[in-house]
Formats: structure tokens, sequence, C-alpha cells
């Protein structure tokens, strides 16, 4: 197999750097020991991180997947391109929380590449929610009023084969300190935004001090008042959520919001639970995003038990996300009237404050549009 064909998004994008003699990319996500051909998962800086170590012993391959959780090995032969457009990335943690032995486990589905992702389906392309469009900066987008986003990294601790940014550009965002200023300055520029959210890829995936020092550039922003996290590192690798990480985070001016991403009940076991109460009791606003799966959360009894937990830990559930249609996603879409009367049975069962609010993302459009 090539060696293109194994190489993380984020890996990609530091190669793009490395040939034009750029190797600060590999440094912002762990530092300036990191090895610039491998940035998350290789390198002496590592070597004291848990949650690095981890995120090193990913499975990258989807015959390694089958092999260790003693599925067919017929399940990976059809996963080749897709793996090679898009590739494998599951962090033990995550692993771990997968049934041996099931095709069909709903937190499998979510990782494991399959043939119908080379297929074209009319109506799922590249950039499904206009993030082109929105681009004001290289690294900035802005969508709605009051809000800037910062595309902090390509990176991410798991590869989610529904994606709505497996094809996004990030070889075109900042990778040094000194390439956000053009953002930073823009945001400053703008005293309408209020709030600056983080996203990626995953900005967890970042190294603390490269954080620390964003977001203090972030809080020097008078008018800026609220900080906010998209990420699913709290899920995927629970030792991501340090000592070093509250205090960039809840150790500031900025009010702190972390809005985390499950779809399914069985990704939130005890682990995870203790590092959302360490975020919940730092002070920080928890919020959960899902996105609505077929084959892995397309039920009242999923979603009502995902809230049911989401709630006992501390977490609000947000949003639930009709699928974006991004290009090699299409077979986890669940039609619309399906997810009404999902919405419609979580309502009779649970109380308003468990119930998630079901939007869809339109392009240009001025907000997140309500399905139900």
């Amino acid at each position: 197999m090539p060696e293109s064909s194994i190489l993380t998004p984020q890996q990609r994008l530091v190669r793009a750097g490395q040939s034009e003699g750029n190797e600060a990319a590999a440094k912002s996500i762990v530092g300036p020991e990191a090895s610039p051909h491998d940035p998350v998962l290789s390198g002496p800086a590592l070597r004291g991180a848990s949650w690095q170590a981890e995120l090193r012993e990913a499975v990258r391959d989807p015959s390694e997947l089958c092999r260790r959780l003693g599925l067919p090995a017929s399940l990976a032969a059809g996963a080749g391109d897709a793996a090679a457009g898009f590739p494998v990335f599951v962090p033990p943690a995550y692993l771990a929380r997968i049934a041996p032995g099931d095709p069909r486990d709903p937190l499998l589905r979510q990782v494991l590449p399959v043939a119908a992702e080379g297929e074209p389906v009319a109506g799922f392309g590249a950039d499904p929610v206009g993030d082109e469009v929105a681009r004001q900066q290289p690294g900035l987008l802005q969508k709605y009023s009051g809000r800037a986003l910062l595309v902090t990294t390509g990176a991410c601790a798991v590869h989610c084969r529904y994606c709505f940014r497996r094809h996004f550009p990030y070889e075109e965002s900042p990778h040094a300190d000194a390439a956000w200023e053009p953002a930073l300055a823009a945001i400053a520029a703008d005293v309408t935004l209020h709030e600056v959210i983080l996203s990626g890829g995953d900005p967890l995936m970042l190294v603390d001090p490269r954080l620390t020092r964003l977001t203090k550039r972030i809080a020097a922003i008078p008018h800026v008042s609220r900080l906010r996290v998209h990420t699913r590192l709290p899920i995927m690798v629970p030792a991501r959520v340090t000592d070093e990480l509250l205090a960039w985070l809840a150790g500031g001016r900025l009010s702190p919001v972390v809005v985390i991403h499950a779809n399914h009940v069985n990704e939130i076991d005890d682990a995870v639970v203790a590092a959302l109460d360490r975020l919940r009791r730092a002070g920080v606003v928890l919020l959960n995003q899902s996105v609505l799966l077929a084959g892995v959360n397309d039920s009242v009894d999923a979603l009502c038990d995902l809230s049911e937990r989401l709630v006992t830990a501390g977490v609000t559930p947000y949003y639930l996300h009709q699928l974006d249609r991004v290009a090699g996603a299409a077979h986890f879409e669940v039609p619309e009237d399906h997810g009404r009367a999902i919405i419609d049975d979580m309502q009779r069962r649970l109380p308003g404050y468990m119930v998630p609010r079901y939007v869809r993302e339109v392009a240009g459009a001025a907000s997140k549009m309500p399905i139900a």
C-alpha cells in the first residue's frame, strides 16, 4: 500500500508544509520535539503524555480493526478504496467500547470504511455546509451573527466516516502562531462578534501551550466574551482532560462552553463521565450534539438512552443534526420524516430539556434550520 494512503489528513497537511521547508504544523500539535512526519503519533515529546501515547496506539488499518474485534476479514476487503481516500483512525479507548464479533455494533459503524463510500450519490458533495463561501481569512469561518469559527487543525482523535469536513482543504489553514494574526485581526475589527468557536478537525488535538497562547490572544479582544470548543476528545480519549487543559479553558476571563459529540450511549463509559465531571466542576458549560445516523442511533430507544446518560453526566443534549450531505456518507442518511417521528416520541417520553433540537445546516442560511 502506498504511504500516502495511510496518512491522516493532518499528516498530509504537514507533508505539504514540509515540502516548502515548513515544520511549524508539526510543532503546533506536539511541540518542538515532534517529528514532522507524524506530528500527533510519534516523537519524544509524546513519551510522558498519556493522551498522546493513546493516539500513537490508534488502529489505522481496516484489516487490523477487524482482526482486533474478531470480525470477518471480508468486512475489511471492501474498505480499501474508502480507507485510502479517508484513512481509518480509531484510538484504543474507543475501540474497547466496540462489541467484539458484532458487525452491526453502532460504534463500529461510525469508524469502519465501507465500499458504499466510493459510490457517487446525487446531492452529496465535498462542501455540504458552505464552509468555502464562509471563509473570511485562512482558518476563519463566519456563518452566523455574533460568532466566528477558527479551524485550528485538521487532526482528529477518530475518523468518523460521516465527517462533513472529510474533504476540507486543511492545508490552507494556519499552522504556526504568527499565521493566525490575520484571522485574529479580523475578529478584533468586528465588534459584533461576542463568541469565538475553536473547531477543526479537533482543537484539543493541539498541545496545551499552543492553545494557551491562542486563547490568550482571543481573550485580549474586548468584545469577545465567550469561548466555545467543539471536540470529540473527551469521548475518544478521556485522558485529554488534563489540568493544563482546564487552566487555559476555564482560567481566563472568557466564559467557556464545550460542545462534545456523542451519538450513542455506548460511547459514554465511566472514564468519559469522569472527564466530563472534571470539565463541569471547572465551570465549563457542557453541551452535546449528535448526528442522526442510519444503523447507529436512528431509533427512539437509542436517542432516549443517550439523553439519559448525557444528563446524568451533566451534559445538555443540544442538537440532533440531520446528516450533512457530504460525499461518501450517503449510506448514513435517515429520512427526515423518520427523524421527526423519533423526536415526537422523545417528547412524549422525556422532559423537554432532555430532547435535542432536530436541525439541518443549510449553506448560506442565517442559522441552523429546525426540522422538528
